[in-house]
Formats: structure tokens, sequence, C-alpha cells
């Protein structure tokens, strides 16, 4: 109705509304003023809507072509939605074609949806008869947790399903989706519960968005830094290290010129490398709080000739961060306002045990290095160090071509420590830097770490996605749990701040977000093999090999291919390992002592002089160019 008010148009088009930033059905009666958003299929959180009811679509597609199945839950997920089954048949992927099919009939049918309110003793009945006893259950534990007396029950045409909304008007409303795959899942993510079967799909607003989702998922199959370092030879896993890269010669490369990158970047920024240990005393990290909020994701130790009180998992943990550390050091020396900001970087090697079901490639590891820091300052320095950080980042980001991304401002979690008080200092602080700034950011509530608040930095690749990647948080109980001070202008012990930074993040998981983003054609700076020189015939290896030395003296990574094959052969191999230059030498290049460049986009460069071609690469290294010399 106020859709309608607004004008008859919206009114037709409306797929839900917002009350107070709530996101509620079209339907929904408003009690009091309020800030009132309509939801249009242009709104950002159209597909989410669009989702919700594509899965209760896909639900009574299957029921009706397979009566036996049983449904359970249904949400919506990033990029899309899912449903658990419990079903006696086993889905197979060409089920999900007649699944799509049936789906459009009922989208086609152009059924309303609608809302009821049931007593919760007529759900329970409903969905006892019906036999649907994981519904049943679901109600029990609202009744046990939140003490409900009503449930929410959306109907479209005879089908209906225990559900909070919202929902588009009217199936026809669905217009664009398709089911991706099928997975078993356990009822409730608990391995002692079912087994069921979970059917995933995505929807969107319009046909145009979903052939573009897919193709960008076509794109991002391609482009799987798992397929594309198997084929590198940039890494390997093995099962008795489980979720633990092996980085091969090649990866090594890579992994350490990103470190020696980093490393200049710290001198240009003012920050100092420590090395702290692998394995602490459990007190530690009790001390840090880490003990009490992330202790689930740590691993710990015992030495052989001790009792490890099991109760209390007293012994030794395998680092899993490095701020403790860090704060021990600081708490080393006597400080004076006047040695901060005291900025402390470390590529230490961290531990998480991460569970085998979210372990993916390098994105999500057991073991890693973090471009990590601590920055110990005083309140006044912040924004200073903010503006430094951000500095910093954008010309990293840049060098690798991120040129795109977004800040989130993160605020104080449920599962916190420290008062409320130090939480109102510490988001005051850091919206204040950002606001002086004029730095955009998006707020998100909640989602701060148990220690302050942060920043945390979306990038966009070059097909689109959003990896989130840097970090600044915002710590004002560090001080407090480690008693660290540093004497001020009145000559009295102050408590800094602690800043925790990073702007690649996980080292591994950078790489992997990396290799996908250029699609393993790195940069030259970057690349395990700069040049690959190849031979025409046995004539030129002499050539070959005296090019080949000089380009090693020059710093360059270069190989040197003189075997007994075919040109074509060779050129294939190099452009297969995505080598930036092919210097090919033939009798002409042997007797004018000119090369002859194939680029891997097969591009051809005639007559460059050696040393113009050496000289190049260098400058090219040495600059750090996003394109080639001879691109």
């Amino acid at each position: 109705e106020i859709a309608a008010l607004i004008g008859p148009g919206l009114a037709k088009v409306a797929l839900a509304g917002k009350i107070d930033g709530k996101l509620v059905d079209i339907r929904t009666v408003v009690e009091k003023d309020s800030a009132i958003h309509i939801i249009t299929d242009k709104s950002p959180e159209a597909n989410e809507v669009i989702r919700h009811s594509a899965a209760h679509i896909m639900a009574e597609a299957i029921q009706k072509l397979w009566p036996e199945v049983k449904i359970t839950i249904g949400p919506v997920i990033e990029n899309g939605f899912f449903y658990d089954l419990d079903s006696p048949r086993n889905f197979v992927p060409e089920d999900l074609a007649k699944i799509e099919l049936e789906m459009k009939k009922i989208a086609d049918s152009d059924q309303e949806i609608k809302r009821e309110m049931w007593s919760v003793d007529k759900a329970i009945q409903t969905f006892t008869k019906m036999g649907e006893r994981f519904k049943v259950e679901i109600i029990q534990d609202l009744v046990k947790k939140d003490g409900i007396k009503e449930v929410s029950i959306f109907h479209q045409g005879n089908w209906f399903d225990l559900c909070r909304g919202p929902h588009v008007p009217r199936t026809s409303f669905l217009k664009a989706f398709k089911l991706m795959s099928i997975a078993g899942a356990y009822w409730r993510g608990d391995e002692k519960n079912p087994m069921l079967q979970r059917i995933y799909g995505t929807a969107f607003a319009s046909k145009k968005d979903l052939d573009q989702y897919l193709l960008q998922l076509e794109e991002s199959k391609k482009r799987d830094h798992r397929k594309l370092g198997k084929e590198l030879n940039l890494f390997m896993f093995h099962p008795w290290a489980p979720a633990s890269p092996f980085f091969l010669p090649h990866g090594a490369i890579l992994y350490n010129e990103l470190l020696k990158y980093i490393r200049e970047e710290y001198q240009v920024h003012g920050y100092e490398e420590v090395i702290t240990p692998q394995v602490f005393d459990v007190e530690l990290f009790k001390c840090s709080g880490h003990y009490d909020n992330y202790r689930d994701n740590m691993y710990f130790t015992t030495p052989a000739d001790e009792k490890a009180d099991a109760s209390d998992l007293k012994g030794s943990s395998l680092k899993a961060m490095n701020c403790p550390g860090h704060a021990l050091i600081f708490g080393n020396t006597k400080h004076s306002y006047r040695d901060l900001p005291k900025r402390l970087a470390d590529f230490g090697r961290l531990h998480r045990y991460e569970r085998a079901g979210v372990v993916h490639g390098l994105a999500r590891v057991r073991t890693f290095s973090q471009d990590d820091a601590h920055i110990f300052c005083t309140v006044e320095q912040i924004q200073g160090e903010i503006e430094n950080f951000m500095t910093m980042l954008n010309g990293i980001y840049k060098t690798f071509g991120f040129n795109d991304y977004k800040v989130y401002f993160s605020t104080r979690p449920e599962k916190r420590i420290g008062d409320d008080s130090v939480w109102d200092k510490a988001e005051g602080a850091l919206s204040a830097a950002l606001d002086k700034l004029k730095l955009p950011f998006t707020v998100n509530a909640g989602d701060g770490a148990f220690y302050g608040p942060k920043l945390d930095i979306m990038v966009t690749d070059a097909i689109g996605r959003a990896w989130q990647l840097g970090t600044l948080q915002c710590d004002f109980n560090m001080a407090n749990r480690f008693n660290l001070e540093y004497t001020a202008e009145d000559n009295k012990g102050h408590k800094p701040v602690v800043l925790h930074r990073a702007i690649l993040g996980s080292l591994e998981r950078f790489l992997a977000v990396l290799i996908e983003h250029c699609a393993g054609v790195f940069p030259l700076w970057l690349s395990p093999v700069q040049a690959v020189i190849i031979n025409i015939s046995e004539n030129q290896m002499g050539l070959a090999k005296e090019l080949h030395e000089s380009m090693m003296a020059a710093g360059l990574r270069t190989e040197l291919d003189i075997r007994n094959e075919k040109l074509g052969f060779k050129i294939r191999e190099a452009q297969l390992k995505k080598v930036p230059y092919m210097v090919i030498l033939g009798d002409k290049e042997l007797s004018s002592r000119t090369l002859s460049i194939r680029l891997k986009s097969g591009k051809e460069i005639k007559d460059v002089a050696i040393n113009d071609f050496v000289k190049a690469l260098s400058e090219e290294v040495k600059t750090r160019a996003p394109k080639g010399s001879y691109e």
C-alpha cells in the first residue's frame, strides 16, 4: 500500500520492503512511524529475496516430482541458495534439469505467495502428520530457545513451508534461476546427525545477470589456483601434512619475491622486522585472550616427559598469531613517547586448526605466514598511522593490478573482551580517522575482532570477484592485558594503542587470489622463469649458452631450451608455462648477433640488440612494471 501511494508502477515491481533497516515481506503491516524502503529488482537486497523464494520453488518442484522427499532448511547463501533434503532417492546431476523444468512451470503459474501465522500446536500437528520431522524439531527448538507461540508459514498454491521470509509476492517474479550441484550435508552440520542431500542453486533478478554470473563461474574454473598451481609446478599437498602446502622451486620463487617486495616497503614506511618463537607456553594465550576466544582453532602440544591436564590443556601451543609475541617484545624495553610509533613486522609461520570441510587449496590452509605487523602508538597517532597504512596499501595493490577496493568498518562483536567504554574509545578513534582522511567506508555492525574494531579491505579481481585482503584492527585491550606502558610528556606511564595490520594478509591466500587474478600470467618480476632461450639448430648453441650466462649474471631468471625438438614444440611448451619472453635464435640472429623476441601473446619483435634486451628486462624487473617492455 505504501508503494502504491508513491506510485502504481512501484507497487507492481515491489519485491519486499525494509522497516528501520530490517528486510521484511511486502505485506508486512507497518505499526509505527518507521523508515521505509521499497525493495525492487534494482535494489542491492533484491537477489536475497529472489533466492529465498527460488529455494521454496525448488523444494516444491522436488516434492512434486518425488513426494517421498522430506525437506529441512533452505537458506540464502553467498551467490545462491540451497535446500537440505531427507530423501530415499540418491539425486544425480541429471535430476537437476528435471527439477529446473518443474520450477519453471511453478514460476510461470504466477501463484501468489502468502504469509500466515500458525499457532505452535497447529504447526507441530500439521508437520507431524506430513512426516516432516525436521520441521517439527525446528519448531520445538524455537519454543525452547525463544518461547515463541506462533510461527510464520508461507504458501504458494497448495504447497507451504515454515519460514521467516521475506518472499517475493508471486512466483512469476522468478525469471532467472539455475541449479548448480549436489552434495551431502549432516543435519545442522553435526556428524552425529543424519546425512542429508543438499542441492545448490542460484537466482538473479534478470537472465542477463544470471548469464554473466555463469560466465564468471566458467572463467573462475579456468583460473582456479589449484589447477594452475599444478600445471605451473608451483605447489603441492600431501595427506601426511593435511591442508599444509609444499612450495616447489617455482612456487618458492613467487613466495620469496613477495617477501622481498614487502620488506622493501617496510624500509620505506618505517617498520622493523622481528623473529619470534614458534611454540609458546599456553599461559601467553590466556593472557592475550586467545585461549578463551580462539582455542578451538589452535594446536596444543605437551613435551613427551610431561603429562598435560586434558581439562585445561596445559602445556604449549603452536603460534597461531603474532600479536602476543610482539607484546612481549614491546614490554621488554622501556619506551618514551618519542619512541612511538613502534612498528614491528613479522613473517613468522602460523598454525591454525581449520576444519577439513573448509580448507581450500592455498586459500584456506593450516600453516601460513602473513605480512603481519603491530604498531604501538598513542591515540593521537592513530590517524597518521591509518594514513601511512593506506598509502602503503595503495602502492602495493596498484603493483599487483588491484585498483578497485572497498573499506569496511567492523564494530564490536557480541563475544569480546574489554569494557564498553574502551570499545567506545576505540571505535570513536577509528571512525574519526576515517572521516578526517575522507575515506568512504561501509559499516559491518558486530563483525569486529574480539579485542577491537577493525577495517577490512575488499579488493575486486580481474573477473569481478571480491576478496578480503588487508586489515587494520584498533586494539585498546592488549596494553592492559600485558601491562604495556610508555612514558608520556607528563613523565607518567600511559597505555599504548596497538594497531594490528596486514596488507596482503596470509601470503598463501594472497597467492591463491593473485594466481586467479592474473590467470597464472605473472608480471616479469614475479615470474619464476622470466625468459626461455630457444635455438633452432645446433649452430646457435654457443650463442644460446652465452646469452643465458649473460642474462643470469644480470639477475634474470632464464632457462635454456637446446633440446633436439621442433621449434613449434618448444614455443608451445613455453606458452603453456606462461613464460613472459621467448628468445628465438636462428642463423640470421647468429650472424647479426641480434635477437628475435616472441611474447606469450604470440607477438614477435625482430632485430633486438642483446644489450638492449637485457637492459629492458632488468629495468622492468627493477620497477616491477605491470606491463612488459615489448608489449
